[in-house]
């Protein structure tokens, strides 16, 4: 069933405090590979994810697509530009099949003001998606695409049995190249050079990464080493 109460974002507030929310939201479904929102688009509504996986993507010169991020079930986008009317800056696709509710952002944007919890909640997720793009940006201009890589792989991976981390299930290599801005080959020979340092390794259903705190200490080196660290 279609409801407000599905959305993490929404679950702290009473019915009778959405009922006004409730009444314009529009529910949508999406297939796997469909786009959900287009670069440059001028619409200014927020989109919450009740159900299936989006991803974030953008364009760079020459053509290539970079990918921002994933998000999931509770996660919500086009939150900037409801605040600032601006057009969309970056597309988003459909990676599973989706359920999705579409709120308009002056009925969103009302309900916001009005009720003090929901501002600190979208304040506090405008801060943390500040904070990543920064370090995101900080990555792309000053790291070499090794530990770029290593960055994305941590960033991706989950505890594993062995004690060290794993990236499950494995993601091909075009889709790590457009996450950190290089070409699939290129991925392709770092993570042979990784694997060959012992720093990571293929196994079924993933890619182990046996030693964190090695792939962690050649990050920080990296940054020293280019004086931003």
């Amino acid at each position: 069933m279609d409801d407000l109460s599905r959305l993490a974002f929404f679950r702290p507030f009473p019915e009778p405090a959405l009922a006004a929310l409730a009444a314009v939201a529009r529910w949508r479904g999406f297939d796997a590979g469909q786009t959900v929102l287009e670069a440059g688009d001028l619409a200014r509504d927020i989109f919450f994810i009740a159900a299936g996986e989006v991803r974030i993507i953008t364009g760079a010169s020459g053509g290539q697509e970079i990918i921002l991020n994933e998000l999931g079930p509770g996660q919500f986008f086009g939150e900037i530009a409801a605040i600032d009317g601006g057009p969309r800056s970056a597309g988003v696709v459909a990676l599973t099949r989706c359920r999705i509710c579409v709120i308009a952002a002056e009925p969103f944007m009302s309900f916001a003001l009005s009720t003090p919890e929901a501002s600190q909640h979208v304040m506090r997720l405008l801060a943390g998606l500040v904070r990543e793009k920064d370090a995101r940006l900080l990555e792309l201009t000053v790291l070499p695409v090794r530990p770029r890589l290593i960055c994305l792989l941590l960033r991706m991976a989950r505890p594993h049995a062995s004690g060290g981390l794993v990236v499950s299930p494995p993601r091909p290599h075009h889709e790590l190249a457009a996450r950190v801005g290089t070409g699939r080959e290129v991925v392709s020979r770092t993570l042979s050079a990784l694997q060959r340092d012992g720093l990571v390794m293929a196994e079924r259903g993933g890619l182990l990464l046996p030693v964190p705190r090695k792939l962690r200490a050649e990050v920080e080196a990296s940054y020293r080493a280019t004086g931003a660290g």
